[in-house]
């Protein structure tokens, strides 16, 4: 759940230094609430965007799979402003409203193929656990190589991570 009013506002424009006007300038990222709060620490947005963008345009999960995980997560997490922003993307790849709002009911639902089944419960035992079950794993496997249980676990591990700091740094959902 997201505060009310930003604890970290984001950056104006006459606030951005040139190494943050440079960091922003790169994919658009400058028209985004949660990249002008995080660039106010340059050296770590730095890292943690290699990170993130290799988990958005690299990873092994195919783009459709990569989305249900990240939507399950921001959802757990109670993170208004990632469930918005990847409902948008979502969208772009192929997810349908129906699937959006099954995604929040979670992995019961009764029309979810065996493999999306396996990714929400995934996501679901890594927001509990911190651990996949070894029957999830299995179910898992059936369908994934190593190098994509691995891209899941750190996906659903990133976006974890992101829900906390947008929802601590109280990121708001861009106005129109």
């Amino acid at each position: 759940m997201s505060t009310p009013t930003p604890r970290v506002p984001p950056l104006r424009d006459d606030e951005l230094t040139a190494e943050q006007r440079d960091l922003l300038s790169r994919g658009n990222l400058a028209r985004l609430n949660i990249f002008r709060t995080l660039v106010r620490h340059p050296d770590l947005y730095r890292r943690w965007s290699a990170f993130g963008a290799y988990l958005l345009s690299q990873s092994s999960l195919a783009p459709r799979e990569r989305e249900i995980v990240i939507l399950r997560t921001g959802h757990l997490c109670g993170s208004e402003y990632e469930v918005f922003q990847h409902t948008q993307i979502g969208k772009t790849v192929g997810l349908s409203d129906t699937d959006i709002a099954h995604i929040k009911l979670g992995p019961s639902v009764p029309s979810w193929s065996a493999s999306d089944r396996a990714l929400l419960t995934a996501a679901d035992e890594l927001h509990a656990t911190q651990r996949v079950s070894d029957e999830t794993w299995r179910a898992l496997a059936e369908r994934y190589d190593t190098k994509q249980l691995m891209d899941l676990i750190f996906t659903i591990g990133q976006y974890t991570l992101v829900s906390m700091a947008l929802n601590s740094l109280g990121v708001q959902i861009e106005q129109p």
